[in-house]
């Protein structure tokens, strides 16, 4: 008798997780943020009929990755749930945070009783009154639910993706510079070389949930309605980079370079004074060294005309005109000092 395959729990669940991560990393990324006005989704589609963004309900919208049957499934389940709650209750009761708990409760009973696991990852993303009350929810392929702030990148090289939001993003942006900023960490991956790629507008699938419009707050963004937008976003973008006409923009290398003449500034009169300082103290000792001698000199004449066998080198420092009367006759006679005569 044949004895019967085993596999351990851990590695089934490491072996599903492994294949819905790469049918995940496969697609494209899809980027959503929160800028003054609302919430900014953009995604890398190609094809006009299919959408990875849509609409759920009135505040609340839907973007996801990876195969498009198994989320539109989701999608089209959280819809007739959401029109279900508000029918039944109150449109004021259909909420992100319950659209995302509903959608991870059934990943999560896929991910573990099924053979095969979804491979999407999807986004909630309901506006509030103010940016601080809008609220993303990311909802991966095993039912874990978590809630972003503020930004969030899915699907391809999310993480790339995600590192240029994090540097840049900000809750108070204009609508034309967060789709610029969505748009450049988009094309900041994916090129050849891992160079950045430039990405066209009909390639682009643009979506917001518009805080100031009254209703429903989902529209779509495409064509004439794209296109001045994302020329707007280019030239502000320029026009920061660019220096201003009144002279070159303030940068880290003039910055520094301005401390460093500063700095030999302040080195340079700390030489002088140094300098000065060290004149006119050798000047003293200069002066001082003279007297000294001076006086040195009074005492060797003295003492030469007292004793006459005093020699030159017993008389230091002496001035240059007593060294001939103190130095002894070229005859050798010792006992008469120079000059004298017999």
């Amino acid at each position: 008798m044949a004895m019967q395959f085993y596999a351990s729990p851990e590695q089934i669940m490491r072996d599903r997780s492994e294949y819905a991560r790469k049918g995940i990393t496969r697609g494209r990324t899809n980027v959503v943020l929160i800028y003054s006005d609302g919430v900014l989704f953009v995604a890398e589609n190609l094809s006009k009929a299919l959408h990875k963004v849509s609409e759920i309900y009135d505040r609340i919208g839907f973007a996801a990755v990876g195969r498009y049957n198994e989320f539109e499934n989701l999608r089209a389940a959280g819809v007739r749930m959401a029109d279900l709650r508000g029918y039944s209750y109150d449109r004021r009761d259909v909420t992100g945070r319950a659209i995302a708990t509903a959608f991870a409760q059934t990943l999560g009973a896929i991910f573990t009783t099924e053979t095969k696991p979804y491979e999407v990852e999807i986004c909630i993303a309901e506006v509030g009154t103010a940016p601080a009350s809008d609220e993303l929810y990311r909802i991966t392929y095993d039912g874990q639910a978590q809630e972003e702030p503020g930004f969030l990148a899915m699907g391809g090289q999310h993480e790339a993706v995600a590192g240029v939001l994090r540097q840049r993003h900000r809750m108070d942006m204009s609508l034309t510079d967060a789709l610029h900023l969505a748009v450049e960490a988009l094309s900041s991956v994916g090129g050849e070389g891992g160079k950045p790629r430039t990405l066209e507008p009909h390639h682009l699938e643009v979506a917001v949930l518009d805080r100031g419009r009254p209703g429903r707050k989902f529209r779509r963004i495409a064509g004439a309605a794209l296109n001045p937008l994302l020329s707007a976003g280019k030239a502000t973008a320029d026009a920061a980079a660019a220096p201003d006409d009144g002279g070159e923009p303030a940068t880290d290398a003039t910055a520094t370079q301005a401390a460093a003449d500063k700095d030999g500034t302040a080195k340079a009169g700390a030489a002088d004074k140094n300098g000065a300082a060290k004149e006119g103290a050798a000047d003293k000792g200069g002066a001082k060294d003279a007297t000294t001698k001076d006086t040195a000199a009074g005492d060797a004449g003295t003492s030469g005309s007292g004793d006459a066998g005093a020699t030159a080198e017993e008389t230091p420092d002496k001035p240059a005109g007593t060294d001939e009367a103190a130095s002894p006759d070229e005859n050798g006679d010792g006992d008469k000092p120079s000059g004298g005569k017999g």
